[in-house]
């Protein structure tokens, strides 16, 4: 009996010191994880004190005039390294020029994403250049970030979970357009002039939404450019050829300014609609002439650089002193720098939500579940994707050009497919 309880004895204590063993060790493993859950998780292009942020740009070539883009946004992320970067990360931001041709936008994004080794690329511009990217970057899974470019393609999660637009998609613009010649104009005839790539199509398309059985009957001109051409004058001249009382002029910022002048030169006078992407008072409407651009319909969602009502809106004061301080040799009256400025705002905004998780899949965790606005947008604007929404803006609002500035009128539109 006595050799039973001490034995019943040394087992207990053998017991506890191995419980107290594997306690201290279920500590020791806890402590050792505490750091591992909260470790900073980085992909190429980031370390503790940079993010490389890639972007491509026409500096030169027939759609140069939105090299100012890329300018402001060197000139705004220098303002954020001075202001201590993004949660303590200066961005080094890489910029190349691609004269607007898709097979050097390849050459400069493959430069990017493996020499350079960026984290993304964001806000390179042109519907053709991206296209050409497109698979490479989905492959490569590697974020192209927030496409300077309205094509309804950079919405697809579902075969491009790498790629997400910004603007709001040329498709939905065009419907707008289609609904307000319904409301307004619903006998007209209308011409259209339209850039032969997926930029222009997509507005055809768009039109063809809305119009659906009455387009045949209602566009009595559908006259494509190409590009590379110098000029568009005989396309605008064979669409007044066909009589139509409504001109839509879907055309980058070179060639809508060139088929300004040429209705003006012709003494054609059509109730005349325009993309937004050439809707900068000082890229277009300044050499194609104030008085020839008076009139002119177009669709905006980002306050007017040269109307001074929004002068006192605090979003607009921070941009021009933004604007005063690291670029102040730029066209005032042009919009491409305060499209830069939200952009770039938003890749910030987006950046700092991801915190010390600066893993790619994190950062398109982060795009697609936005809900923000930002201050230089028309008031009632709003960023918001989802995951099966890769459309950050989708709300537009019709304007008039009165001779020196955008004048916006009715509610503000909703492009959304039915």
């Amino acid at each position: 009996m006595k050799r039973c309880a001490k034995q019943a004895v040394w087992t207990r204590f053998i017991s506890r010191r191995l419980v107290g063993k594997l306690g201290l060790a279920a500590l020791i493993l806890a402590a050792a994880t505490l750091p591992a859950a909260a470790q900073k998780k980085y992909d190429r292009g980031v370390t503790d004190t940079t993010i490389k942020i890639g972007n491509i740009m026409p500096y030169s070539g027939p759609a140069s005039a939105y090299g100012i883009i890329g300018k402001t946004m060197s000139a705004y992320f220098r303002m954020v390294n001075d202001n201590g970067g993004v949660n303590g990360r200066k961005i080094e931001f890489i910029t190349y020029d691609d004269a607007y041709s898709p097979p050097k936008t390849v050459e400069q994004a493959r430069r990017l994403v493996e020499s350079d080794e960026v984290f993304l690329i964001f806000a390179s511009l042109g519907t053709a250049s991206n296209a050409a990217i497109q698979k490479y970057m989905n492959t490569m899974k590697v974020p192209q970030l927030f496409v300077a470019t309205g094509a309804s393609r950079w919405g697809d999660p579902e075969h491009f979970p790498w790629t997400i637009g910004w603007s709001p998609n040329y498709r939905a613009e065009a419907r707008t357009y289609a609904t307000y010649i319904l409301q307004h104009y619903p006998k007209a005839k209308i011409g259209v002039l339209y850039q032969n790539d997926d930029f222009g199509k997509d507005y055809v398309l768009g039109l063809k939404d809305v119009l659906a059985d009455r387009y045949d009957g209602m566009v009595v001109a559908s006259v494509p450019y190409e590009v590379a051409m110098p000029t568009v004058e005989s396309q605008v001249v064979a669409i007044k050829s066909a009589h139509p009382n409504i001109f839509i002029n879907i055309a980058t910022p070179k060639f809508a300014a060139q088929a300004i002048k040429k209705l003006a030169e012709l003494d054609w006078h059509p109730v005349h609609i325009m993309t937004n992407v050439s809707a900068s008072v000082g890229a277009v409407l300044k050499p194609a002439g104030l008085d020839n651009s008076k009139g002119i319909l177009s669709a905006g969602y980002q306050m007017d650089v040269t109307d001074p009502q929004w002068d006192s809106y605090p979003g607009m004061q921070r941009f021009r002193a933004f604007m005063a301080k690291y670029y102040p040799e730029a066209d005032r009256s042009e919009s491409g720098p305060l499209n830069a400025f939200n952009t770039s705002t938003a890749l910030v905004e987006v950046l700092k939500r991801c915190g010390d998780n600066l893993t790619r899949e994190n950062v398109m965790k982060i795009v697609a579940n936005l809900d923000f606005e930002i201050d230089t947008y028309i008031p009632g604007i709003r960023i918001k994707t989802s995951p099966t929404d890769f459309y950050p803006i989708e709300q537009v609002q019709m304007m008039k050009f009165t001779g020196e500035k955008w004048q916006l009128f009715g509610p503000i539109l909703d492009g959304h497919a039915e």
